[in-house]
């Protein structure tokens, strides 16, 4: 019986300074895409994943492209070497930055236009952040109902639902200041400012968001191979012209990870492949529902094993 299978995709705060460097010196594949991704970047996105420095990958205009290239030269290697006829992709995913990794995966737009678009909206938000200053905060342990009656006349708004007890805030500073005093004396178990270079998913994004959609309006998005699951509206997209809208609108908004999640289980995905940098879809999924599971494939020793599973099985 085919497994059937969910493609997830990181998003910002997944790098780390040498991501990819295993990845591109053992697989062929994985090293085509990434010297191709560094010409159409005209960016030499190897050294930026390999030697950073952090300061600089940590850069949302850098970030988000060495991101999607380490995600997409991980999908690579497992489309020839892991991936067969034994497995079925009925949807994909990615938190913020990763659904433009997963319609990339899916088909819906092509490595060089997606490439492209990455490499604008961090550039973007990075622009919109110095415009209106803000950050983000994690709020633990409160119902987000509760939390958005705390938030109202603070300034503050709700940016990420990613799983039960963890909701994110987004805002300018003082009203993220603000926010988390007001949730600490509502009862949250925790409130705490994150490190993050400003307030995404939020209105301090509004003119990343207007700039970004420009460029939209000119991108070729085609229908899917799978449906493609939107932080947006937490269902499975394939319409070109929504997936254009959803892709603009989604960088002001809130990101519906939990409830995306949970759709795609009820939907049949039996199992998951975070495919890129870090674990954080994994650890999410664990507070989701643990019964689920999720394979790490972001690391030469992550892809080897996935490798010698299906070699065995053959």
């Amino acid at each position: 019986m085919k497994k059937r299978v969910a493609l997830l995709f990181p998003g910002q705060g997944a790098q780390y300074v040498g991501m990819g460097k295993d990845i591109y010196e053992a697989y062929p594949e994985a090293r085509e895409l990434m010297d191709r991704s560094s010409e159409i970047l005209e960016l030499d996105i190897r050294k930026v994943c390999f030697e950073g420095p952090t300061e600089k990958l940590q850069k949302t205009r850098f970030a988000q492209p060495a991101i999607f290239v380490v995600s997409m030269a991980c999908l690579e290697v497992l489309k020839k070497r892991v991936f067969d006829e034994s497995f079925d992709v009925v949807a994909g995913a990615g938190l913020s930055l990763g659904e433009a990794t997963a319609l990339v995966a899916a088909g819906a737009v092509d490595l060089e236009e997606g490439l492209q678009f990455v490499r604008q909206r961090g550039l973007y938000m990075d622009e919109a952040s110095e415009e209106r200053p803000g950050t983000m905060a994690a709020v633990l342990g409160m119902e987000p109902e509760k939390i958005e009656a705390v938030l109202e006349g603070t300034g503050a708004q709700v940016a990420n639902l990613n799983g039960p007890g963890q909701v994110v805030i987004s805002g300018p500073h003082p009203a993220v200041e603000k926010a988390i005093a007001a949730c600490q004396a509502a009862g949250a178990r925790r409130a705490v400012a994150l490190d993050v270079s400003g307030a995404f998913h939020s209105s301090c994004m509004d003119p990343a968001t207007e700039r970004i959609r420009r460029i939209l309006g000119d991108m070729k998005i085609k229908k899917p191979d799978f449906p493609v699951y939107s932080n947006l509206t937490a269902k499975g997209e394939a319409d070109p012209e929504e997936i254009r809208g959803i892709l603009a609108d989604q960088m002001n908004h809130r990101t519906l990870w939990e409830d995306s999640m949970r759709r795609m289980i009820s939907g049949g995905v039996d199992t998951f492949y975070e495919i890129g940098p870090g674990r954080v879809l994994r650890g999410l999924m664990r507070k989701i529902d643990p019964t689920q599971t999720v394979r790490n494939a972001g690391t030469h020793d992550e892809i080897a094993a996935l490798v010698k599973e299906v070699s065995h099985v053959a």
